[in-house]
């Protein structure tokens, strides 16, 4: 099969279900399952949304709320839930506590109430009373003058309007209104929609947060330093951050010591018009859950250590589409050391990054993870030291790995498809600059080196003539940066199909270069180990070769075959890469991310 037949064929099959299928041993996403009640030391507390407030809620027929179960807990007890929506919000606490499904049952926190009561208000026009509004605005350093015109300021209300499940936009003035947007008049607590509403399910946001682990007394109840295990429940139709963890970790060196061991898995956030799920707290692990229709940030860790992101599915973030800010699916953020992301699937994020270091993080690891359509970054690494990228596959990514103004990145045996790789550094860090002291926490603009290119695997077809590595940095920086931003990279596999009758794409676009632009167009490995000795010696390059280079593609592997010509390129891989992938004492030569 010729390459763009094979890629042709890769990617109009991809999906939720048949990435899986490549790993036949990875379940990304909640798994079904019947829940024994937890084993915990204190007592189990069993709440319905039909439960009472006065019932003691200690046996499963006699339940109560959820708030009021809330209220009662302390470290050691457990809530757990029975089936159905719970149109319930703001519920806060400060212990050690597990909330989970009854048996094989779907609980639901939905942050809506129901709106059934609308007058016309003219043509297409209907409006209803509504006291529970969320205005908001954007963060003072988002630059109102370069982005309002596409991103208007109502877009950062928090409220949000639900027809028959469906979320709509927000428009400027009921004048604007559509069937797909709605107006909130502040003044007079009034919201308009374009959409007769008989006949049809209106929901409308009521409730800010769902869940809140705070630091300070609540209910009572002085705070311990345990996070929640939360297990099998829903999070949906929230207007701000749906569960908060911690507190918000914006000094230096502060780290989320004041709660840890936080737990999620096997639950559902959708549908929220900030973030998803936000924790300052050590040893968090998220496992197993969904994550989509989020605006601002799915799963977002900040001045956390030791954190473990795996086997969740992330899609489709900032649905509102705001420019002038910087969405991420996943941002770990601010001085958080020994993050973990682990063979998750980062999928569909048309106006948004996919998983994002940022500012003074150490020694991450991005590990067996499938990144496909992210329209900007799939992996952002800025301003941090230490991150070791391996055994992932990127698939239609603008860019999928960006490392900025960060140092020792080690990217080893993954496979690129219509995927650029890129490394830009800068004088940020001379001056503290827009956000402070952030930039400080990473490396000095001196120090911006040390990256490793070893064993990847690159496809490029005749859809994209992008460069597929670029290291760059600014023309006047060109003898104050001297230093190569890699210091290895070799045995990677280059494969370009293209017009044969238009212009050869750049391979590599590469700088520090001596010449006025700081810069060098590179069309091969050959050219870049003319320029560096220790450089692409034993890298290959292909262009427009007529045969298969996955094995079993009915499948959707992206097992490199073996009748490839680039199939023995690869270098011996370091033990702790190894160790990192998982990989048996005998795989330990293979180019790509997917081991033979």
């Amino acid at each position: 099969i010729p390459f763009g037949v094979l890629f042709t064929l890769l990617s109009v099959f991809v999906s939720c279900d048949t990435v899986s299928e490549q790993s036949t041993d990875i379940v990304y996403g909640p798994i079904e399952q019947t829940y024994e009640l937890p084993d915990v030391s204190g007592k189990i507390y069993y709440v319905s949304p039909s439960g009472e407030a006065d019932a003691e809620g200690l046996n499963l027929n006699n339940p109560t709320t959820v708030e009021e179960a809330f209220k009662r807990v302390v470290s050691g007890d457990a809530i757990v839930m029975r089936g159905g929506t719970y149109r319930a919000g703001n519920l806060t606490f400060n212990q050690g506590i597990t909330i989970q499904a009854y048996a094989d049952e779907k609980p639901v926190l939905n942050g809506t109430l129901v709106a059934d009561s609308w007058k016309e208000a003219g043509e297409n026009l209907w409006v209803t009373n509504w006291e529970f509004l969320f205005s908001a605005g954007p963060e003072d350093w988002w630059n109102r003058e370069r982005n309002e015109a596409r991103t208007p300021m109502h877009r950062f209300n928090n409220d949000a309007v639900f027809i028959d499940g469906q979320y709509l936009q927000s428009a400027g003035d009921k004048t604007e209104v559509d069937e797909g947007t709605y107006f909130v008049d502040y003044d007079e607590k009034k919201i308009y929609i374009g959409v007769n509403p008989t006949d049809r399910f209106v929901e409308i946001t009521a409730f800010r947060k769902s869940l809140y682990r705070v630091l300070e007394t609540v209910h009572g109840k002085s705070p311990d330093k345990r996070g929640p295990v939360i297990r099998g429940i829903t999070f949906t139709q929230y207007p701000d951050t749906m569960v908060h963890i911690g507190g918000v970790g914006l000094a230096i060196d502060q780290h989320g010591k004041d709660v840890v061991g936080t737990v999620f898995e096997n639950c559902t956030f959708s549908n929220n018009f900030r973030i998803a799920m936000f924790a300052l707290s050590d040893s968090l692990i998220m496992r197993n859950c969904k994550v989509y229709n989020t605006n601002t940030e799915g799963i977002y860790v900040v001045a956390s250590n030791d954190v473990l992101i795996e086997r969740n599915i992330i899609e489709k973030n900032n649905i509102e589409n705001w420019t002038g800010f910087y969405p991420s699916a996943v941002k770990v953020f601010n001085q958080s050391h020994r993050a973990i992301v682990r063979e998750n699937l980062v999928i569909n994020h048309p106006n948004s990054n996919g998983v994002w270091w940022d500012v003074g993080n150490l020694n991450g690891v991005f590990v067996n993870n499938h990144v496909i359509d992210v329209a900007h970054s799939g992996l952002f690494f800025e301003i941090s030291k230490g991150l070791t990228v391996a055994g992932n596959v990127f698939e239609n990514c603008d860019q999928s790995i960006f490392v900025l103004n960060a140092s020792d990145v080690e990217i080893y045996n993954n496979t690129f498809i219509n995927s650029r790789i890129r490394f830009d550094r800068n004088n940020r860090g001379d001056q503290l600059g827009t956000f402070g002291w952030h930039v400080t926490t990473g490396p000095g603009v001196e120090e911006r080196y040390g990256h490793e290119l070893v064993n990847n695997l690159f496809f490029m077809d005749e859809s994209t003539n992008s460069v597929m590595i670029t290291a760059r940095q600014p023309a006047d920086m060109c003898e104050r940066l001297h230093v190569p931003h890699l210091k290895t990279m070799n045995n990677n596999v280059y494969v370009r199909n293209y017009n044969e009758d238009e212009e050869k794409p750049v391979l590599i676009e590469w700088s520090p270069f001596s010449n006025e632009d700081c810069s060098a167009d590179l069309y091969s490995p050959v050219e870049l180990n003319g320029l560096i000795s220790e450089f692409s010696s034993n890298s290959k390059y292909y262009e427009n070769i007529d045969m298969d280079l996955f094995f079993n593609t009915d499948k959707k592997s992206f097992l490199v075959d073996e009748s490839f010509p680039g199939f023995n390129a690869a270098a011996n891989i370091p033990t702790h890469i190894a160790n990192i992938m998982e990989l048996s004492t005998d795989q330990n030569r293979f180019i790509g991310a997917i081991a033979p």
